[in-house]
């Protein structure tokens, strides 16, 4: 017989029944098989970090490790990724953010995004369509993309398909200063308005991994990596069957001997004061690391800096930039645009480097992931990640327009 607890019990128990079609439609959205496997790839990339795993996946390691190992110990580009983990966002409640605006006043133009691209070499090392894909998707989003001395299609054959006022060009101070000049008047010939001089980079750094690889320079694979490469052979296909490598400028020899041309560690701020003279576009001075560089850069007429440390490639153990900015933001009080890179994996990283003071934020690592991945579609990829999560930052964080951040939007955890 049953007793009153046993009728509660099965009254309480959910009544059991086959689902029905209906209900499965409703809930089941099976995705569409495609044959295209670049849209398959992508489609399962949601974060920078999903195209760093796709990337790892389609490169070799030498060209891979290239693109993601750093200094010595790696301890600076480790510093740098932490700042930006290490932030502490203090969003404002039910604020108006039915429409967020990322755009920002940049050397005189508007931009639509908080965020442009960094130089980076041997581009098409990654991918064989390179800086032509990179260009082609900066352009498409409106955001400036910095060719690199380094970069492996000259200047004038990207501005010829593009709006130049966008396309920057970051220069290694030649030893031969009239060689200099000489390519200021070609950059003024092809339409180039801004000019980024790099100033860390008095000797190389040393990039351990690199040498394990043999990505010397010239490139000498090891064996190791040489198989390594050997199951891919779509990267080889397009490397070997497509026109050889060669710099962005010069007489675009691909040698040992270039290289000691471009890296001159005789070069000061004379140099630089001299660049400034004969160079009537913006001037941005890259790879600042102190307030007083900052102040140096300023003075001798920079239009900007950029707080950089090379993500980490260059001085291990150096600090992180986002650490560096506030000082610098102090000592500037406005007279010039802050820029920074090195570190940057996310919107979240690009909106907290705006709240502590950043004018502009450059990134490298994250636009070749996506082009490692899958060519200009995985820049573009990258470009939708990194616009959403801006924006979706921003909202959650009560901010409405790019102006309106500020540092009591973040905390940043100061190194010990």
């Amino acid at each position: 017989m049953s007793t009153l607890a046993d009728m509660s019990q099965r009254s309480s128990q959910p009544h059991r029944q086959l689902p029905s079609i209906p209900f499965l439609k409703q809930i089941l959205r099976p995705v569409p098989f495609s044959l295209n496997g670049v849209e398959r790839r992508l489609r399962q990339a949601h974060t920078i970090d999903d195209l760093r795993r796709i990337a790892k996946r389609r490169i070799p390691t030498g060209p891979f490790e290239y693109v993601d190992g750093a200094a010595d110990d790696e301890v600076t580009a480790e510093r740098n990724r932490q700042a930006y983990l290490d932030l502490v966002f203090t969003p404002a409640a039910l604020q108006n953010v039915s429409r967020v605006d990322t755009s920002v006043e940049v050397l005189g133009s508007r931009l639509p995004q908080p965020f442009g691209f960094a130089p980076t070499g041997f581009t098409r090392m990654m991918h064989t369509a390179g800086e032509q894909a990179v260009w082609r998707a900066a352009s498409r989003a409106g955001i400036p993309y910095t060719l690199s001395s380094f970069g492996t299609t000259h200047y004038d054959e990207l501005a010829a398909t593009g709006d130049p006022s966008r396309l920057w060009f970051q220069l290694y101070l030649l030893r031969d200063f009239q060689k200099n000049l000489s390519l200021l008047d070609q950059l003024r010939e092809s339409g180039c308005t801004t000019l980024v001089i790099t100033v860390d980079t008095a000797v190389p750094g040393n990039r351990v991994r690199d040498l394990r690889n043999g990505m010397t320079f010239p490139p000498q694979l090891t064996p190791k990596t040489f198989i390594n490469a050997s199951v891919r052979p779509e990267w080889w296909f397009n490397l070997l069957t497509t026109e050889p490598l060669s710099f962005a400028y010069g007489d675009g020899s691909f040698s040992r001997s270039a290289l000691t041309d471009l890296i001159d560690p005789e070069v000061t701020w004379d140099d630089v004061a001299n660049i400034r003279e004969a160079w009537k576009g913006s001037l941005i001075i890259k790879g600042i690391q102190s307030a007083a560089d900052a102040r140096t850069a300023v003075g001798l007429g920079a239009d900007a800096i950029v707080l950089s440390n090379h993500g980490g490639r260059q001085l291990d153990r150096s600090a992180a930039p986002l650490h560096t900015l506030p000082s610098v933001v102090q000592e500037l009080q406005g007279e010039s645009t802050i820029m920074i890179d090195s570190g940057v994996r996310s919107g979240a990283d690009i909106v907290g480097a705006l709240a502590l003071g950043a004018d502009y934020v450059l990134l490298g690592r994250a636009y070749l992931y996506g082009l490692m991945a899958a060519g200009q579609a995985g820049v573009d990829h990258a470009i939708g990640i990194l616009r959403a999560e801006v924006q979706r930052t921003m909202a959650l964080l009560g901010v409405a327009s790019v102006r309106e951040l500020n540092a009591q939007h973040v905390s940043a955890v100061s190194p010990e």
